[in-house]
């Protein structure tokens, strides 16, 4: 079997996803599919990221998780900020109309706030694939900080069920997802 070409691969998902003329409805349901799967979950803390590029953005249904808990006070929502020296990531409190200031890579991030580690980490997936496996845009930056966590996030994809590729296998460096949910729900859940 031929190797993927994934940085073709990379560019026509991002095209497709950018082409869904249903984005905003598919977003509303991976909004409410996020929602129902951190129901009853026992963590206080998630990592997320800020959406670029047409991705869906998961910031509204995390904060409607603060709000949902009688104890929200101790929940807390995190957003990236990219080392360029390691390429890795550290997570910084964020809340709706937190200051923020672009990072090393022009994406905005949470300035001045504190840093955290997460215990659930919501990854974006321009692709996916069975078992976990997932298809970023190619930087590393997740596996590398899922790699230097300790205890390691539970860490649950998401993306538009159009980024599934059932041939799609992990790489050398790739850590497997424990969930993956779509705009269909839940797609996979390690047992």
């Amino acid at each position: 079997m031929e190797p993927i070409d994934r940085d073709a691969l990379r560019k026509k998902l991002i095209r497709a996803r950018l082409a869904l003329t249903d984005r905003l409805e598919r977003a509303v349901e991976l909004q409410s599919a996020l929602r129902v799967w951190l129901v009853g979950r026992p963590e206080r803390s998630i990592g997320a990221y800020w959406p670029i590029k047409g991705e869906f953005d998961p910031l509204p249904a995390l904060y409607r998780w603060t709000e949902g808990a009688p104890d929200q006070i101790n929940r807390r929502i995190g957003l990236p900020v990219a080392h360029r020296e390691t390429k890795s990531l550290r997570f910084h409190v964020w809340y709706p109309g937190c200051p923020t200031e672009l990072d090393a890579y022009d994406i905005p991030k949470p300035k001045d706030t504190e840093e955290f580690v997460p215990e659930i980490l919501v990854v974006p997936c321009l692709g996916f694939g069975p078992g976990g496996v997932r298809l970023g845009y190619g930087g590393g930056f997740f596996d590398r900080t899922l790699a230097s966590l300790t205890p390691r996030p539970v860490t649950v994809g998401v993306s538009f069920t159009h980024g599934f590729l059932p041939l799609l296998r992990a790489g050398p460096q790739d850590l497997p997802l424990d969930a993956m949910l779509t705009e269909d729900g839940v797609m996979w859940q390690r047992p």
